[in-house]
């Protein structure tokens, strides 16, 4: 079968935890704090991890265009309906720009003109950090990645139509588009990781925060391949997938598992030998506030996969990677909850007090040293006690997660039965196809 249908126990199935999160959402909303702090960051982590996962699975097939690459053409258009989601991530970022603009939630704390105004670091970032470029950025960028992602996916669908004499000119058009778009998606996906998540910690910078986002969506969306196979196997479907294409899956998500460690370890070992006051506060919140995510971080999205996948014979078992693959997929979710919750947590917490004692000490010198201890302190004994929601995600942060990731699966599959599963005409078909792992 090379026509993908979604069934109606599948679609139902799906349908259900869509109107799940949505529920979870509500209730999310109605128990919450007076600025709706829960319900704004359940919303702005889960629609910042999917859209990552989809401009992460246009880059790969970009790549793999670059490099010649036959391994993935067997299986190339998951790929390219997971980008296609690219669309209803403008429309759930669309959301929270409405939000930045009403006043709906306090997420950012350089949204507020009172706090901007009195601090020399908001001040001197407010030419980046101001809801003007916050919405252009996002809404520019998120548009020039869809249409990429549009563009390739129309080449491909076109060349099952193509005579076998114009293969050359027109993978030569493919490899065009995609050269153009990785140096664009690889400069303009630091700016919005910035944007979307870095600057929730406002004060805190590091030169190496989109370099670990980015490849926590990649091994994200890595997972997503390797579940999207499996399910699709169980149903009949893509028998021309054999364990060498699972096998090199699993080298990616194991490489790509140590690489994410390394640049874990590498922003973290960096930032405590310097022991610079205004970069220490974002890693001091996190280990003396959220210890059991802290280190939970690492066992899930490294020790894990490390341990299980080291093996040769794990990567070719569908039954440990379904399993591997579904725990580093929910670790990484829980890795973008540790990013956002407690810089949230702290901005809701000074204007809920109606000050900005984070906004009070210049940049240099001992007076920022002695800003970062006392803000830290502020911090801390702010979210010292437990809060479900922020401290560790609760039952209504999974119920979110899971009526996003239905959102997501429900949408890429109605983009999957569009066209044929498999592209025959690729010119790199016959590769895929007797692809083989010595």
């Amino acid at each position: 079968m090379n026509h993908f249908t979604l069934a109606g126990r599948e679609r139902t199935l799906l349908m259900s935890l869509m109107i799940l999160g949505l529920v979870c959402l509500g209730i999310t909303y109605i128990t919450d704090d007076a600025l709706h702090s829960r319900f704004w960051s359940n919303f702005l982590h889960n629609s910042v991890f999917f859209t990552g996962i989809a401009f992460l699975a246009l880059m790969f097939y970009a790549a793999n265009l670059i490099a010649l690459s036959g391994w993935h053409v067997v299986f190339k258009r998951i790929w390219e309906a997971f980008a296609q989601f690219l669309i209803v991530g403008i429309v759930l970022m669309f959301i929270v720009i409405l939000g930045l603009w009403l006043g709906a939630h306090h997420i950012y704390h350089w949204a507020d003109s009172e706090a901007v105004m009195g601090d020399e670091v908001l001040s001197g970032k407010s030419g980046f950090l101001n809801p003007v470029m916050y919405t252009l950025f996002t809404l520019i960028i998120l548009g020039v990645w869809y249409f990429f992602a549009t563009k390739l996916r129309a080449f491909s669908i076109e060349e099952d139509k193509v005579s076998k004499w114009d293969f050359s000119v027109h993978e030569k058009k493919m490899r065009v588009w995609a050269s153009w778009f990785l140096p664009i998606g690889g400069f303009t996906s630091a700016a919005i990781v910035w944007q979307w998540v870095m600057s929730i910690d406002a004060h805190w910078y590091s030169t190496l925060f989109a370099w670990y986002c980015t490849i926590s969506w990649f091994v994200s969306m890595l997972c997503i391949t390797v579940l999207t196979l499996i399910f699709l196997k169980s149903k009949g479907y893509y028998h021309e997938v054999k364990a060498d294409h699972f096998h090199d899956l699993g080298k990616f998500v194991f490489g790509f598992s140590v690489f994410w460690t390394y640049l874990w370890f590498s922003q973290y070992m960096l930032i405590w030998y310097g022991n610079v006051g205004e970069e220490t506060i974002y890693f001091r919140e996190r280990f003396d506030n959220y210890p059991v995510l802290f280190y939970g971080n690492l066992v899930i999205n490294f020790v894990l996969p490390f341990l299980v996948l080291l093996r040769n014979d794990t990567k070719r078992k569908m039954g440990v990677m379904a399993v591997i693959c579904s725990i580093v997929l929910v670790g990484h979710w829980i890795d973008y909850f540790l990013m956002i919750k407690p810089g949230v947590a702290i901005t809701a917490h000074h204007a809920l007090e109606g000050g900005h004692a984070a906004s009070e000490a210049a940049t240099h010198g001992a007076e920022a040293m002695a800003h970062a201890v006392s803000h830290g302190a502020e911090a801390a004994e702010h979210v010292s006690h437990f809060a479900v929601g922020f401290t560790i995600p609760g039952l209504l942060e999974f119920g979110t997660f899971l009526g996003f990731a239905a959102l997501f699966a429900y949408f890429f599959l109605i983009q999957l039965g569009k066209a044929p599963l498999v592209a025959k005409r690729d010119p790199y078909i016959d590769e895929s196809l007797h692809h083989h792992v010595v």
